[in-house]
């Protein structure tokens, strides 16, 4: 396989699946450096997350895993008329999403609108939703292309006494956004000017029939967004983004030792669904796309005994997002989802057609981590410490 060709195909969520099962296989032969796997435990994975899906849905209506279920404090404000509504979906989803990283455990957010407090992933959905409604986030490229830190310091609320983790990465990427948008009209201005937003109509033109495949959805963010993260791995040319090296994998070609993981990418894919699905595009293929490798899914793996630290003392470190330690287990997050999730059907009485990845997601394995974390650990954090921009957890 040509070099090129080898990196583009880890552009895809195929990639990223095939990747993590083969991080996982080999932890389970005691290849992977750092990590014990006891697939004993998934069982009971399984059963909590069961548990708290039907805690959280009795009825098992289940909407997708999206960025749409943390806009708590009421449903945001768009135009009625499309496709314009279409594109002030997408600025607010893609704004929010690539807004949504951890914030540490001393910042909050009080709503002006409904007088309550909100923390966490909520409370950055809320506090981008009112930024973007009020005007103080304006979604147009040239904006974003000149955004100040303080803009988001002031919308959201950040003082010595409410900190925010990885705030100007957060502005810095907002910016290389809008910079990106500028580039490539050609992918954010088919029909207006530039402007997240714009991604909606280059969607709906790759729609076969009215239907378009959840991975493409996945495939046009890493074509159009790969620029804007920083000090990310370029190889062949190509921006890898979310994509990290760990040794235990091997390939005899420029790929060797990468692992993909696009977890904000497949994010937000997944939150982009609805808006498409409202202006009439039936999104196929679901389960096209894969689990989402972040900590409130990895941190249940851990919690759960499924995955378990060869050093206990790996808990009191603190790591870079690109350690192994890390990157391993982050994939292997991804493939024990997969594994889980007919686990989970099996116990709620559904089947896959009814009860897609993106559903367990959300009903789910998410919750089921971030309330281990509550139960473990004071704050809820994750169970490792893991030094990042922002950008990725």
């Amino acid at each position: 396989m040509a070099d090129g060709e080898a990196i583009r195909r880890l552009l895809s969520a195929d990639a990223v699946r095939e990747r993590a099962h083969e991080m996982l296989a080999l932890a389970l032969e005691g290849k992977v450096d750092g990590w014990r796997v006891d697939l004993g435990r998934l069982g009971d994975a399984a059963e909590l997350t069961a548990r708290v899906t039907r805690d959280n849905y009795p009825s098992l209506d289940i909407p997708f895993h999206a960025r749409w279920r943390h806009f708590v404090a009421g449903a945001p404000d768009l135009p009625e008329a499309w496709p314009e509504r279409g594109r002030a979906a997408f600025d607010l989803v893609i704004l929010s999403v690539l807004l949504d990283a951890g914030t540490g455990p001393g910042w909050s957010y009080l709503d002006p609108v409904t007088e309550q407090r909100f923390a966490r992933s909520e409370g950055l959905a809320v506090a981008s939703q009112r930024m973007i409604e009020s005007g103080a986030l304006a979604a147009d490229a040239k904006s974003l292309a000149g955004l100040a830190s303080d803009t988001l310091a002031r919308g959201f609320r950040v003082r010595p006494g409410n900190p925010l983790a990885g705030l100007e990465g957060r502005a810095a990427l907002l910016r290389r956004l809008g910079e990106q948008a500028l580039a490539r009209p050609d992918l954010f201005a088919i029909a207006d000017e530039p402007r997240p937003g714009g991604l909606f109509d280059a969607l709906v033109a790759r729609a076969e029939g009215g239907r378009l495949p959840a991975p493409a959805i996945l495939e046009l963010l890493l074509e159009a967004l790969g620029p804007i993260w920083a000090d990310r791995l370029t190889v062949a040319g190509l921006p890898l983004g979310d994509c990290w090296r760990h040794p235990a994998l091997h390939r005899d070609d420029a790929s060797d030792g990468l692992v993909p993981l696009h977890k904000l990418s497949q994010w937000l894919s997944y939150s982009l669904i609805e808006p498409l699905e409202w202006s009439g595009i039936e999104v196929t293929d679901i389960d096209g796309l894969t689990g989402l490798a972040e900590y409130r899914n990895g941190g249940l793996f851990i919690d759960s005994g499924v995955l378990v630290l060869s050093d206990p003392e790996d808990l009191a470190r603190t790591h870079d997002v690109s350690d192994p330690l890390i990157v391993a287990w982050r994939a292997m997050t991804v493939a024990l989802l997969d594994l889980m999730a007919p686990k989970v059907r099996d116990l709620l009485g559904v089947g896959e057609a009814e009860f897609p990845l993106a559903r367990m997601l959300e009903g789910g394995s998410w919750a089921a981590g971030r309330r281990l974390a509550a139960e473990r650990r004071p704050g809820g954090g994750p169970p490792l410490n893991i030094l990042s921009d922002g950008t990725v957890f």
